[in-house]
């Protein structure tokens, strides 16, 4: 079996392609599925340079990747959900009880799969899991935002962003996207209601008062508390968010660790096969280009997501 994996580490230099790995065996409550396409994250990224190493160490060698999108090719004992033959995306990633998604084949828990939306090809399944549910956990779980309230999300160009603003207008709240000078149309096509160049713009000039601000972007963290009215809520996406700071506004903070749900995948699953919520892929490689892929992704600022297509 083919697989990007690392064995120590590090850059994107310990990045490599492995041409016998093993086929991952299938434990009970885990599905096997033949992979067509995988995504990448900011976690991948992190993982593979140590950063969290305490929290999730890897057995070496290691698979990187957790997005996917395939077709089941076996199921485990329990496994009542999917059946071989299905069409499915989900979440893989090596410290969520999965194999790792940048493989022929990768296992993965049932409860972090789901079927596909059969509207959209394999690809732009794979760039949905961890963006998708994100988005959701924050717009609809955390914030619970409703019609007619002000939301200002940072990083609106970027794979959750950018689904995050077109899931807030389905709520119809007022949103505000802060992004690089180059993105300012996207955001408004995704449908921002104001946009934020945030490199010639100081955000906290221009919004007060929000009732929550998604932070999709580590150097607009400690600002954004300042933007929150009385009684809103921050959700951080990249960093711990500082209690103390909350209590100062008056506010509610979360910070968000993502873990991708088959509920999540279904509520994604309706709005993309009814229309209202579309994916973005910035870029696709191939398993044998993933080393260029993640150099892209980290070095790039992709607008929407980048996509690595195995078959």
């Amino acid at each position: 079996m083919k697989a990007i994996i690392i064995n120590n580490y590090g850059g994107t230099e310990v990045i490599e392609t492995s041409n016998d790995s093993q086929k991952p065996a299938v434990k009970a409550g885990q599905v096997l599925v033949e992979v067509h396409a995988a995504s990448l994250n900011r976690i991948d990224s992190a993982i593979r340079a140590g950063y969290l190493h305490q929290m999730m160490p890897l057995s070496f060698p290691s698979v990187l990747g957790g997005d996917f999108a395939g077709i089941v090719a076996e199921v485990g004992e329990g496994v009542i959900n999917v059946k071989t033959g299905d069409e499915v995306y989900g979440y893989a990633g090596a410290f969520l009880g999965g194999s790792g998604s940048l493989a022929e084949y990768t296992s993965a828990s049932v409860d972090k799969v789901s079927k596909k939306p059969r509207s959209i090809d394999m690809a732009a399944a794979a760039s949905l899991p961890l963006a998708g549910a994100s988005a959701i956990q924050a717009i609809e779980e955390h914030i619970k935002l409703r019609k007619g309230q002000k939301i200002l999300i940072h990083g609106g160009s970027g794979g959750i962003g950018s689904l995050a603003i077109q899931l807030a207008k389905l709520h119809e709240a007022y949103v505000a996207a802060s992004v690089s000078t180059s993105n300012i149309k996207l955001a408004k096509q995704l449908g921002a209601d104001e946009v934020i160049d945030y490199k010639t713009n100081d955000f906290t000039s221009i919004i007060k008062g929000y009732d929550a601000v998604l932070v999709g972007a580590a150097e607009e963290l400690n600002n954004s508390y300042k933007v929150v009215k009385k009684g809103g809520i921050l959700v951080s996406m990249v960093g711990n968010v500082d209690e103390n700071l909350a209590k100062e506004y008056g506010i509610t903070a979360i910070t968000q660790m993502t873990q991708t749900s088959t509920s999540q995948l279904k509520r994604l699953s309706e709005l993309v096969e009814s229309g209202k919520l579309k994916p973005l892929i910035d870029k696709t490689f191939t398993l044998n280009n993933a080393r260029e892929a993640f150099e892209y992704f980290e070095q790039k600022h992709p607008r929407g997501k980048v996509v690595i297509k195995i078959k």
